[in-house]
Formats: C-alpha cells, sequence, structure tokens
C-alpha cells in the first residue's frame, strides 16, 4: 500500500505531534470517513445496479418487492396497535368553494396531531370525496405555511378534500417545550432520532405512522371516499409521502415534491440528512429513491423536480429511469412520470397545479388543466387547532420522547431477565453482533508505517500510522521509556485525539515515568481526522452527525469501527511484546472501548474510563443529549446497556467522572 503523507514543518508543540500533517492520498485527514463511507456506498450501489438489472418478470418484481418492504419495516421498527384516535374537530373556517375543519385527533394515546381538513363545498360538490394527505416539509409554521394551506385549498377547490398535518417539532407540535421554538425542525427530529436508534426504530417510525392514521381519519369519515387515497408532500413532506406510498397500500395515487433524488451518489455528495430521512442499513440491504417508487408499482406517482433544488435532479431523472423501466416490464409506464420545474427548492405554483391535476386524473378519472385562483389564507389564528397552540400544553399529552421513554422501561426488563438467565457468556456475543464487532481473529493485521521519532528526556515518542483498511488511518504515538520498559503497556485514547493529554508531566508522560509503553491512537474521526465540515446538526452532535449518518445508513456503527480499531491496537501492543496492556479511554470514545474489552476479555488486563457516559438509558430520560449521535448502536437497548458491560468486566475496571447525555457530571 503507498501512503501519501504530508508532515508538518515547524509550528510548535501541537503540530510536533501531529502524523498526518494536512494532507493524506485522496484529501484532507478530516474528510477521511466521509471518504472512506463513500467508497463503501459506492461498492453497494454497484450491488445495486446488478440486482436491478435481474428484476423483469412479474415473480422477479413481486419477490423484489416483498423483500425491500420487510427490509424497511425491519430498519423502522414494530409499528404500534391501532388505538382510537379520538378525533375531534376544534373549529371550522369558511372560505369560497370550501371550508377548512380544524382536526385534532390522537395518533398513539395522548400523541397528538394537529391538522386541517380542506372540504369542498357539498353544495358545489357531492360528497364523498376522494381524499388526499399532505405532509408538510420543514416549514416551522407546517400546515400553515403559504405553500400547503394553498395546496390544501387547490385540492378541496379540485373535488377531494386534503388533510394537512404538522409533523413533530414543527407547527403546534413542538415535541419538548423547554427548548422550543430554539430546537425544531431539523434538529429537533435529529435529537428524537437519537434516543429512537436506541430503542431500534427511527424519528421516520413517527411521522409515517402518524401519516398512516390520518389516512385512518380520512377514512374514518363518511364524506370520503377510502377507497380513493391521495398523498403528496414538498421536501420533507416529500420524504414522508415517499415512506407512506411505498408502505402504505391504500395509496393509490403520489406525488412528493423537491426529495427524490439518488441516494448512493447525489444525497451523499449533499451529505446525509436529518434523522428520518437517514433509514438504518438502507444501502446495504439496497434501498435507493428508486425503490420508493418501485416498492409500490404500480401505483400511480409522479415526481415534482427542480433544476435548482439542492436535490440533485441528475439523480432525479436517474431514478425516475429506473422507475420507468419497472412500470414499462410491467406494462403500466403511464403511471409513473415526472415533472421538471425550473425552480429552486419549493412546492409552488406550477408543482401545485401539476399535482392536483395528477390526483384528479387517478382519483377522479378526469384529466384537465388546473388553474389555481387566489387562495385567501387562513391567518395564525384560524390555523390554530390546539387549544393554546402547542399539543403539549394539552393535560396529559405524550411527547416523541415520552414514547420512547415508556419504551425503554419495557425494555429494561426485558433486558434484567435476559442477563440474569443467560449471563454475560452468552449475551456478549449479542452485543458483538448489534455494535458490528468482529472477533479479533477475523480483524486483519493493519499496515503500520513509522514515520518520525521526537527524543525527550527520559523517553522516545515514535510516530506511527496505523492502517487498518483501504482509506482509514490511525495516526498514533508510541511512547518508549529511554531506560526500557516494565512490560507492561497502555492503550490511551482520548475523543480528543492522542496529543490532547500528551503535555509535558501529563498523564501519558506520567504513566511512562512509571515505566509503561504507552500507546496513544487517533481512533477513526478523533484527533486529526476529526470531521470539522458545518453541518446542521451542530452543536447537538458535533461535527460527526453528517458522517455517522452515513455509517447508518450502511448498517454500520462508530461505535462498533471505533472498537475494532481499540481490539487491533490492543492485539498490536501484545505482538510487539507487551506482557500485559491495559486500555485508558476519556470521553465519549469511552463508549467503544467498553465494547472491545467486554467482548474480548482476555485483551486487556485493566481498562480505565474517565468521564465517560454513565448509560444509554439516561440519553433516553434526558431526551436532550450531546454528541451522543455517534455513539448510537441500532437497537442496543433491545439486548444491553453500558452497566452490563462494565459489570461484565467485573473488578478489572474502574470508572472516573461519569457523565450524563449533556455531557454533566452524573455521580456514581
Amino acid at each position: 500500500m503507498v501512503l501519501a503523507v504530508c508532515l508538518p514543518a515547524g509550528g510548535g508543540r501541537a503540530n510536533e505531534l501531529q502524523v498526518l500533517g494536512e494532507a493524506l492520498s485522496g484529501g484532507k485527514p478530516a474528510d477521511m470517513m466521509n471518504r472512506y463511507l463513500r467508497g463503501l456506498a459506492d461498492v453497494e450501489f454497484e450491488k445495486w445496479k446488478e440486482r436491478y438489472e435481474q428484476i423483469k418478470t412479474p415473480e422477479q418484481i413481486t419477490e423484489y418487492q416483498q423483500r425491500l418492504r420487510s427490509c424497511f419495516l425491519d430498519a423502522l421498527g414494530r409499528w404500534p396497535r391501532r388505538t382510537p384516535l379520538n378525533a375531534r374537530v376544534t373549529g371550522v373556517v369558511r372560505r369560497q368553494g370550501y371550508r377548512v375543519e380544524k382536526v385534532l385527533f390522537e395518533s398513539q394515546p395522548q400523541f397528538y396531531v394537529t391538522a386541517l381538513l380542506f372540504v369542498p363545498d357539498s353544495e358545489r360538490l357531492a360528497a364523498p370525496y376522494p381524499g388526499v394527505l399532505v405532509p408538510c416539509g420543514h416549514a416551522r409554521e407546517a400546515k400553515g405555511y403559504e405553500s400547503y394551506q394553498t395546496m390544501g385549498a387547490l385540492l378541496a377547490l379540485s373535488g377531494m378534500a386534503a388533510l394537512v398535518f404538522d409533523p413533530i417539532d414543527q407547527g403546534e407540535r413542538g415535541q419538548m417545550m423547554s427548548h422550543w421554538p430554539s430546537l425544531w425542525g431539523t434538529q429537533g427530529h435529529t435529537m428524537t432520532g437519537v434516543g429512537s436508534i436506541l430503542v431500534g426504530r427511527n424519528t421516520a417510525w413517527f411521522e409515517i405512522w402518524d401519516g398512516m392514521r390520518g389516512i385512518d381519519y380520512l377514512q374514518s369519515r363518511p364524506d370520503v371516499d377510502g377507497e380513493r387515497i391521495g398523498c403528496t408532500g414538498n421536501s420533507g413532506g416529500g420524504t414522508q409521502t415517499s415512506y407512506l406510498m411505498a408502505l402504505d397500500d391504500r395509496i393509490d395515487a403520489a406525488a412528493p415534491s423537491c426529495y427524490i433524488t439518488n441516494f448512493y451518489e447525489r444525497i451523499l455528495d449533499l451529505g446525509a440528512q436529518d434523522a428520518e430521512q437517514n433509514i438504518y442499513g438502507q444501502l446495504a440491504f439496497g434501498m435507493d429513491h428508486a425503490d420508493y417508487l418501485m416498492m409500490r408499482a404500480p401505483a400511480a406517482i409522479m415526481i415534482c423536480a427542480a433544476t435548482q433544488d439542492f436535490f440533485d435532479i441528475r439523480g432525479t431523472w436517474q431514478s425516475f429511469r429506473y422507475a420507468k423501466r419497472l412500470y414499462s416490464r410491467m406494462g403500466f409506464a403511464e403511471r409513473i412520470d415526472i415533472l421538471e420545474n425550473d425552480a429552486p427548492h419549493n412546492y409552488n405554483e406550477l408543482q401545485r397545479q401539476s399535482v392536483v391535476r395528477w390526483m384528479a386524473r387517478w382519483l377522479q378519472g378526469r384529466d384537465e388543466a388546473i388553474v389555481e385562483p387566489q387562495i385567501k389564507l387562513l391567518d395564525a389564528n384560524e390555523f390554530q387547532v390546539s387549544p393554546e397552540g402547542q399539543v403539549m400544553k394539552i393535560e396529559g399529552a405524550r411527547s416523541t420522547y415520552d414514547l420512547n421513554r415508556a419504551f425503554e422501561r419495557r425494555l429494561a426488563r426485558q433486558r434484567r431477565q435476559l442477563w440474569e438467565e443467560k449471563g454475560p457468556s452468552e449475551m456478549l456475543p449479542e452485543v458483538r453482533r448489534i455494535a458490528g464487532i468482529r472477533p479479533l481473529g477475523e480483524i486483519a493485521e493493519p499496515n503500520v508505517e513509522k514515520v518520525g521519532t521526537i527524543e525527550r528526556a527520559g523517553l522516545r515518542v515514535e510516530k506511527l500510522m496505523i492502517v487498518p483498511a483501504q482509506g482509514v488511518f490511525l495516526p498514533a504515538l508510541r511512547y518508549v521509556p529511554a531506560a526500557g520498559g516494565s512490560g507492561e503497556a497502555v492503550l490511551y485514547v482520548h475523543e480528543a485525539g492522542k496529543a490532547a493529554d500528551a503535555g509535558l508531566d501529563g498523564p501519558i508522560e506520567r504513566l511512562v515515568a512509571e515505566g509503561k509503553t504507552v500507546l496513544a491512537v487517533d481512533l477513526r474521526g478523533t484527533g486529526e481526522t476529526q470531521q470539522t465540515r458545518q453541518n446542521y446538526f451542530k452543536p447537538y452532535s458535533g461535527g460527526d452527525g453528517q458522517d455517522a449518518y452515513t455509517a447508518y445508513l450502511l448498517g454500520k456503527s462508530y461505535v462498533g469501527m471505533r472498537a475494532e480499531d481499540v481490539l487491533l491496537c490492543g492485539r498490536l501492543l501484545r505482538a510487539e511484546g507487551a506482557e500485559s496492556v491495559s486500555l485508558t479511554a476519556v470521553g465519549n470514545v469511552t463508549v467503544p472501548a467498553l465494547h472491545a474489552a467486554a467482548v474480548e476479555p482476555g485483551l486487556f488486563h485493566a481498562v480505565m474510563l474517565k468521564r465517560g457516559l454513565v448509560s444509554w438509558k439516561s440519553v433516553i430520560e434526558s431526551g436532550m443529549n450531546m454528541n451522543q449521535l455517534v455513539n448510537t448502536v441500532h437497537g442496543a437497548l433491545t439486548v444491553y446497556d453500558l452497566p452490563d458491560l462494565r459489570a461484565s468486566l467485573g473488578d478489572r475496571l474502574r470508572v472516573e467522572e461519569p457523565l450524563n447525555a449533556m455531557g454533566e457530571p452524573a455521580g456514581q
């Protein structure tokens, strides 16, 4: 392997300890994980294209649709049972040609959804009407936003009943009142997503179920024809529309707007999006944007796309062409279409008119031009549904965080029973499986290159580059006592990287003074390879947010990958002749370090965890969390929590200064 490394020239003590410098083969060290994960996605996309070309006969298409839907549902988590909607109309606003009913219903018990139902004037058009669900995109006002109100009104004027509803963390559905309205939209969804991942579901789980219950509500009304259901939404509403049309057979016609592109290439160019737009393992099990279209073929679907959208139009056409070919193979080419509009990312008049014409064609059997008249919008008082303008102010209301807490408490009882009945010997292999940590014997020996040496009083510092996989570089510093070592070695990992505790007479040099060899390593994505890009996950998910979600899309966890880094570095010290190896981890890398020590109990004779997360349960209970996304493992709390791993280490473990989900002292 050729390693292109630029070593720094001067720059003081901080630069003195750099190994990689400012450039690696392929780009900046800070972008290493993005490049590595993109490379894995490229491999999966080639597999996707090969599979696609094999789906041709009716039997193959049916098998493909069933397999992919099953994978999709497994990744989302099991649906809750259908409970009474307890729907009520809290007010009515009349407009010429239609009325707007303000609807409040419970998609889950005491989990309130606020919506506006636009209904045609019965004196003008006779019921029952087709029903169209309109999930909103990422606008703070949600259902009150101009585009979504106008879409509802235009559908009603065209003879269809339209239910426009607020997503969580938007409109009247702020989920954490102590941080509303600062925590809303993408940041709110991602905050909910952290806890949801740990219990094996996703922010999309809440949104899709809200949409499905919205269809239940439409079908419950005598003035709606429950056999003629459509769905359309823009941006984040386009995401929800894509999911709903793929999973709910009741939807006959759909029109996702400003969302459909190509995931493997175009979305990852843009950067992994917020929580509900990232489905666990979807790139690994082969679900691209084209699959949202093809899973329900031959349902009637029109893609609305904008040439100036950040959701790349090239990817949109690529997905459309794949879907069009599949529809053509089925003999229904006319049931999928695309609108390409010279516009930026929005739900503009041309798109709204085209969507309503599409709905009229497939839900009403008429095909004619739709012209949008001037719409008199509802003001803030008129579109307010709940008594105080926020559902969490309703007595007894539950949030996404409350639902995750309740679910985790049920899982905690199951976990206790599992660990009591089976014990660590049977449970730790399950930990390994869920976190994605290979047995040490299956992890390849890394390439190791010495790239420099620093002489200090009483010790020698060797700069090493450890390469566990193509494109992954772990810069390291090996501290060797000048007088010869005691035979003891310490693997030292820190959330801020190998240099964080490397100061004169700092923690690392004190260990060397005791005669110990110390290997201080930047685990992938820390220290010199820490991602520095700004993104909308900050400040709560740090710079790692988008890379962590790219790994999540590939069915991987940073915990598992970093745990393997710890294991191979511990093995490296053993191979170099250390009589015993201990492990010290500081900060959020304590989570992967703990996993590594637990699943390979013979590797480290002692483990010290400092300023690490006390438990994943604390993340769920707190709701708010800081920089915890990178340390999530999908579905971990169905089997184990961090205290279970600590208990398995017994008296080999020492814990100092444990922290809660917000990085504050947690106490013992």
